[in-house]
């Protein structure tokens, strides 16, 4: 009997074949993945486009006849080659649309800044611009593929001659993939293209069609890793008056509003309405709380709310089927080298075609001129005709650059009598003569085709570059402390005795105002230090002497403390600052020893240095009972030191005789022009050396000077500001601006005479297209001026206090020149100061010119006297 007649009945030969669930799961989920990638959500690096956008294109490309369409015409053109259904197609419609480079729109398309939608599909009209016309298509160098159902064809990808992945942007999310290329403006692709073809290296940033400010030290060239921040331009329109003019990248005016109205309900910030105002331009007016700075809210709109936004690039493309991660310098550097491709075959297609043309015309020549077409009027047959024709070129054939075919002299025979009667040779003759100036042409960019690729951008910029400039400003941005700008939201009540520190414990003892994002520093009886962040309720330890806002690298807080050593009965003092801390970490300010307390502590924001009464017990053998201790006797230290001995004896109380005054000095204030913010850490140009009521004077182009204090929340536009310094009421400003209404440069100087802080007051006139030109508070400014004498141009020179007197700071001044001014620069009169024995005779040398420097150092002509010990 056969292996196959004992099989069972129920014996099924399919389980053999049969596959683990697993296995197919793990089959169709790669199938799906790569489908994902390939064909949906990751463009191809040589259209920048994915497929539902290049079938979209395709499909416009069929329907163009200069006319608008409805889109919902073009939906249903596009659905032959994308079979994802209409809703897909129609956002993706609309997505072009909105970016206003392929697609030219009429109807309501919706708005990406207010993030309205687009009307109806039925309701709205596309048709492709002219820029797309010229720069996407071209059926001759385009790669086709069959449809999804095999009845058309449509393109693999479009032979786009611009880097266009680059201007849209893209953003798609794939299966374990995804990619997000920002926008980069057109103007500044196009630049970089030139550069790559010239040889040199380019380095693109994003632009955005929203504007605002964008902080690109990050960028990394559109790498994984890298980070853009982007921020909404606000200006101050009075002072309790902010306004947005432009918002974020990826943000609209509705999710931007909501996020300013939950930052206020959380007490991040303190407003009192936002205002939308915004049609043709964006405009959000905040109305700020009375009492609030215009200045710390513009930060905490930064810190707490969609004003600021990061975003995260990750340049990846398909290349060959397979996604690819590179710069966005890499992709322009890829798509330039394209662009010379497809321009060097279109003027290969093109060369052909004009030698096929001058190639006919002169066979139509010969045939005609020579009568060739009377040899065949006696053939019987069609291959005695070709034949016939044939012979008689023969004498012309090594003439050509190819062989003649039966196709050519097919078409010699389907010219028409009319033709070869009205035939005009003078006429033939100029149209190869054209022909063969246009081939001379195409060979002379064949061989330079670099040369012919940068003038092909060239005119690209030019034709369509204008309103394509730059919307987005590059900024560098400053780091912004959320606890520093913060609005109090809080207040910090202590129970000294029980050692409870929080916001929530509102019978107790009040000590001010605080955000819910503070850390708080106390300081015990027992001479322990501890910071915290701030709690509803916060067990510090009992006995609490201070409590107060911790500010981290705050170098001004100084603590004067006097405190008895437990081990040595002896009373230390000491003056400190907390320096570096750890929360939730105690730590010693005494030595530690048992017993050890503090006897007298007071908290200095500026180093203050007080005088104290101390008072010994009745019982000390000491002569003197009653002395007095200044703390500015004392350096500043560590937490962590000692101290110095005040007394060996017992201390009954310590008072305070005399408030003190702060040992730190003043406050050297350096201002930052790259991101117009002022700092203590050396940054930028030195403004001073502030105390108390000092202020700053500011002047603009504007024409308005305003005065600040130096807190280093202030926020300055560094495009605008001209001047800016420590404020000397006794100083004079010298000032050339420029009058819009009579076109001419005048001069004036005068004293700041208001006092009114935070305000802006103008100096020069009021016309629209007045503004400052150079201001000093220079002695003798002096400024060096291009006059326009008849059609000659004259340089001169002019002491400012010598043309006119110092007068109010309302008045007009005097004109700076009779004739037309066309340059004004400022020269310092500031002359170098001589160095010591400068200008006098030295023994070995010839008299030295006023402003040299002679090096008066000691000669080192050994090991000891380089030691010192000579």
């Amino acid at each position: 009997m056969s292996e196959e007649t004992n099989k069972p009945e129920e014996f099924d030969d399919s389980l053999h074949n049969s596959v683990p669930v697993t296995g197919m799961y793990k089959d169709w989920f790669l199938d799906y993945a790569s489908y994902v990638i390939l064909e949906r959500a990751v463009p191809a690096i040589e259209d920048g486009l994915k497929p539902v956008q290049r079938r979209i294109l395709h499909a416009m490309k069929e329907m163009d006849d200069g006319r608008f369409n409805k889109v919902a015409n073009i939906i249903g053109q596009s659905m032959q080659y994308h079979p994802h259904g209409d809703a897909s197609i129609g956002d993706a419609i609309v997505n072009l649309g909105q970016k206003d480079l392929l697609i030219e729109t009429q109807g309501n398309w919706g708005d990406i800044r207010t993030g309205d939608s687009a009307a109806a599909a039925r309701y709205i009209e596309a048709r492709l611009s002219k820029f797309a016309l010229e720069v996407v298509f071209n059926p001759q160098t385009t790669e086709w593929q069959l449809s999804y159902d095999g009845r058309k064809r449509e393109p693999v990808t479009l032979p786009v001659k611009f880097p266009l992945l680059l201007a849209q942007g893209v953003e798609g999310i794939a299966v374990g993939l995804s990619t997000k290329i920002l926008p980069h403006n057109f103007c500044e692709l196009i630049e970089g293209s030139i550069e790559i073809l010239k040889g040199n290296k380019t380095d693109i940033l994003p632009d955005f069609l929203t504007g605002g400010l964008a902080d690109f030290s990050e960028y990394n060239g559109g790498l994984r890793g890298g980070k853009v921040k982007v921020r909404a331009r606000i200006e101050e329109e009075d002072t309790k008056t902010l306004v947005i003019k432009e918002i974020p990248y990826g943000t609209t005016t509705d999710s931007l509003i909501d996020s300013i109205l939950k930052a206020n309900d959380k007490g991040k910030i303190k407003i009192k309405k936002v205002v939308d105002n915004t049609a043709k331009d964006v405009e959000i007016q905040v109305h700020l709380a009375s009492g609030v700075s215009p200045d710390v809210t513009i930060d905490a709109l930064y810190a707490f709310t969609d004003c600021e936004v990061s975003i995260s690039p990750n340049a990846c493309v398909i290349i060959n089927e397979k996604p690819v991660f590179l710069s966005v310098n890499d992709i322009l550097e890829y798509n330039t080298k394209q662009t010379k491709k497809l321009l060097k075959q279109e003027l290969e297609i093109r060369k052909g075609e004009l030698m096929e043309k001058l190639l006919f015309s002169s066979l139509e020549k010969i045939f005609i001129e020579n009568r060739i077409y009377r040899d065949i009027e006696e053939c019987t047959t069609w291959e005695e005709v070709l034949q016939a024709i044939d012979k008689g070129l023969d004498p012309y054939k090594p003439d050509f650059y190819r062989e003649i075919t039966q196709d050519d002299l097919v078409r010699l025979t389907e010219i028409k009598i009319k033709r070869i009667s009205k035939y005009d040779s003078f006429k033939a003759d100029e149209l190869m003569r054209r022909l063969e100036e246009e081939l001379k042409e195409v060979n002379y960019n064949l061989r330079h085709l670099t040369e012919y690729s940068i003038k092909y951008y060239q005119r690209l910029l030019e034709k369509y570059g204008k309103g394509r400039e730059r919307k987005t400003e590059i900024r560098a941005f400053d780091t912004i402390q959320a606890t520093v700008v913060a609005a109090n939201n809080a207040k910090l009540y202590v129970n000294r005795k029980d050692g409870f520190v929080g916001f929530g414990l509102k019978k107790d003892e009040f000590v001010c105002d605080c955000s819910d994002l503070d850390d708080i520093i106390a300081i015990r009886k027992d001479g322990k230090m501890m910071v915290s962040k701030i709690q509803d309720k916060l067990f510090m330890g009992k006995d609490i002497l201070h409590v107060g806002i911790f500010r981290k690298n705050d170098d001004r807080l100084t603590f004067n403390l006097i405190y008895l050593d437990g081990a040595s009965g002896r009373a230390m003092v000491k003056r400190f600052q907390p320096g570096g801390v750890t929360r939730d970490r105690e730590y010693d300010l005494t030595k530690g020893t048992k017993g050890s307390k503090v006897l007298y502590l007071t908290a200095n924001p500026n180093g203050e240095a007080e005088i104290v009464t101390v008072y010994l017990t009745q019982g000390a053998k000491a002569r003197v009972k009653v002395f007095d201790f200044d703390f500015a006797e004392l350096d500043i230290k560590g937490r962590g030191a000692g101290g110095n001995i005040l007394t060996k004896y017992p201390v009954r109380k310590v008072q305070l005789k005399m408030e003190g005054v702060s040992t730190l000095g003043g406050l050297d204030i350096y201002y930052d022009p790259v991101v117009g913010r002022l700092n203590t850490d050396e940054r930028g140009q030195l403004i001073g050396n502030f105390l108390g009521e000092d202020k700053i004077l500011v002047c603009y182009k504007s024409g308005d000077y305003e005065l600040t204090g130096f807190e280093l929340t202030n926020r300055y536009e560094p495009n605008e500001v001209l001047l800016i310094e420590k404020f000397d009421p006794e100083k004079v400003l010298s000032a050339v601006y420029y009058d819009g209404g009579s076109k001419t440069y005048y001069v004036k100087r005068f004293q700041i005479e208001t006092t009114t802080m935070n305000k802006k007051f103008n100096f020069i006139t009021d016309h629209r297209s007045s503004y400052l030109k150079l201001i000093s508070t220079e002695k003798q400014p002096q400024v060096k001026v291009l006059v326009l004498k008849g059609k000659t141009e004259e340089e001169q020179e002019y002491d400012l206090d010598m043309l006119i007197d110092v007068k109010g700071w309302k008045a007009m001044g005097n004109k700076l020149s009779s004739h037309p001014v066309k340059e004004v620069n400022l020269i310092s009169s500031q002359k170098p100061e001589l160095k010591e024995n400068e200008g006098q005779k030295n023994n070995d040398s010839d008299e030295l010119e006023v402003g040299s420097t002679i090096d008066l150092s000691p000669k080192k002509d050994s090991d000891e006297e380089q030691l010192g010990l000579f």
